[in-house]
């Protein structure tokens, strides 16, 4: 029973530290870019040694990493509780892309999953960031909407991958100081835009 104890106490440090590396290190990449701040900086902030650093991480662009993946998994939590199974499809299309808009308004957000990200860790490896989260949660409704015949069906990789750049350019957007209405309005025709009723075909005109 003190065994137990002790490991579940030990568990409970390891995983405190390591939290405390994320939440110091997020504070410092925000505030001043993943290339200005040094490991130094990170354990002071932490109130840890360099050596608990490197065991939990094996350098300063693994913490990085956990960082975003940490981000990125917020904002999926966001999108998936304001876009519940009780919704119909297209709503909660919508109400998911509402909440990503405002989950990526927090701060420093944007630049750490869409700007220093990809930059430091590679497109590759935020692809695959991206789709344990938020890109899941988007497919997971696309899917959704396709099976209750209110889109089209598509390659769905695909088209997560194009609705998804669309959301980033305007969340950057809008990080930049541009109003927000503009791109939720283009983002709900986007999506209202590949139902079955918008994409039939016109038929032949009616004469008298």
């Amino acid at each position: 029973m003190q065994q137990e104890s002790t490991r579940r106490s030990n568990r409970d440090r390891t995983e405190a530290t390591r939290a405390d590396l994320i939440a110091a290190a997020r504070k410092l990449f925000t505030e001043k870019s993943y290339a200005e701040t040094g490991t130094p900086e990170i354990v002071a902030a932490a109130g840890v040694t360099r050596g608990a650093l490197y065991h939990h991480f094996a350098d300063k662009q693994a913490l990085f990493a956990a960082v975003v993946e940490q981000e990125a998994a917020v904002v999926a939590d966001e999108i998936e509780r304001a876009s519940p199974p009780s919704l119909f499809a297209r709503d909660a299309l919508i109400a998911g892309s509402d909440a990503y808009l405002t989950a990526m308004r927090a701060p420093g957000r944007t630049r750490l999953l869409l700007l220093d990200g990809p930059a430091v860790l590679g497109r590759a490896a935020m692809d695959e960031i991206d789709n344990r989260h938020g890109n899941r949660s988007l497919r997971e409704g696309l899917v959704a909407a396709m099976r209750a015949q209110t889109m089209v069906r598509l390659p769905v990789e695909a088209l997560t991958a194009l609705l998804a750049a669309a959301f980033d350019r305007a969340a950057l957007a809008i990080e930049a100081g541009a109003e927000t209405a503009p791109y939720r309005e283009v983002l709900v025709a986007l999506i209202d835009g590949l139902s079955p009723t918008h994409l039939q075909a016109p038929g032949p005109a009616r004469t008298r």
